[in-house]
């Protein structure tokens, strides 16, 4: 795929969505990290739930740390490994009062340095809550960069390095939301919706799939 083609994706994704947002429900930096921290291997949906009970309750590093593990456990044990999901985020409260005021610190270092946040996360988090051009991969975005040959890898991290290198400055900050959503309602896994999709005639899947008539 050559780097024109892969303007006209961009810029007919941002035609289409021009300010997209993460589906995650979130009113501070901090309520992000949690959120982001509760979805790994979770739905959105999924962890939405749980933090639409949370958060009124306790949004800040301190209020959460508060409740402690056992009652952290009480507002996440509807979503997939909520065990060590509370361990994580107790913990990484405690660093965030010890070391940052409370606050999430808007470095890349000291939000990998948080238990339970690797570089996926700390993107998501750099990116949605400050602003930074980074492009966060998940499985939704590793599997359409591949699959329409936008930028091929063999894992998440060649794939982010692939993605920064080709997309222009202008469409960094929200490429990787578009990505997300086209994946997860489009480009689905099992049986992506080729016959709806905006980038269909743009894509480089060799195998396209179209409803019968």
């Amino acid at each position: 795929m050559n780097n024109q083609k892969r303007r006209q994706i961009l810029e007919r994704l941002r035609e289409n969505n021009p300010k997209p947002e993460t589906e995650l429900n979130f009113s501070s930096p901090f309520e992000l990290l949690v959120a982001v921290t509760l979805s790994a291997q979770a739905t959105d949906v999924s962890v939405n739930k749980a933090t639409d009970k949370l958060f009124p309750i306790a949004n800040t590093a301190q209020t959460i740390y508060d409740l402690g593990v056992d009652g952290l456990k009480e507002y996440i044990k509807t979503i997939g490994l909520y065990n060590n999901k509370a361990i994580n985020v107790i913990k990484a409260c405690k660093i965030l009062l010890d070391k940052h005021n409370g606050e999430v610190p808007e470095d890349r270092d000291a939000l990998e340095a948080l238990p339970g946040v690797g570089r996926k996360t700390a993107n998501v988090v750099l990116n949605t809550a400050f602003g930074w051009p980074t492009i966060a991969v998940d499985t939704h975005i590793f599997r359409l960069a591949n699959r329409s040959r936008f930028a091929p890898g063999k894992n998440v991290d060649q794939v982010e390095q692939k993605m920064l290198k080709v997309v222009p400055a202008e469409f960094k900050v929200d490429v990787h939301h578009w990505f997300i959503l086209h994946g997860r309602y489009t480009c689905i896994a099992r049986k992506p919706r080729c016959g709806s999709c905006t980038i269909e005639d743009l894509c480089d899947f060799k195998d396209k799939v179209y409803p019968e008539e």
